[in-house]
């Protein structure tokens, strides 16, 4: 049987650990499923959200239900029904939120300030290197890549 790149031993030491799962908030599509297909690949099991109301539902019901645990949000600043930096205002002290990076097309000194008063672990202004991310990423949770 052909391995196909997967490192047996990986399996065996992640066998038994819980999947680290990454809620991803993004109204834009393209960038919501770039987000999403970059970040599964290396082993994150992702939740995705399309606006500030969906974030809010899988937050609450993280929450409420370790089934849905989540152990890293990446939202948009700027979405429909919910900013990303409101809710990282109004739950960052909820003792169990996560921890949260931000994305905007509309960075400036005075929000990446303002969401590091809040608790934002990164913020990241649009365009940005994805592979930037996925090291702040990495340094928050660790992947859980069988590749």
């Amino acid at each position: 049987m052909e391995n196909r790149g997967i490192n047996r031993r990986t399996i065996k030491d992640k066998k038994g650990k819980k999947q680290p799962c990454i809620l991803i908030a993004e109204d834009d599509k393209e960038m919501r499923s770039l987000l999403f297909y970059y970040l599964r690949k290396f082993g994150y099991k992702i939740k995705l959200c399309q606006d500030g109301h969906e974030l809010i539902t899988e937050i609450s019901k993280s929450m409420i239900d370790d089934q849905n645990h989540i152990d890293l949000i990446v939202s948009d600043i700027r979405m429909p029904y919910a900013s990303g930096m409101k809710i990282l205002k109004e739950l960052n002290t909820t003792q169990s939120f996560p921890p949260m990076i931000l994305i905007t097309a509309y960075g400036s000194e005075e929000i990446h300030k303002e969401a590091e008063k809040y608790g934002a672990v990164e913020v990241f202004d649009k365009p940005f290197d994805i592979d930037l991310l996925l090291f702040k990423i990495e340094e928050i949770i660790p992947s859980y890549s069988l590749f």
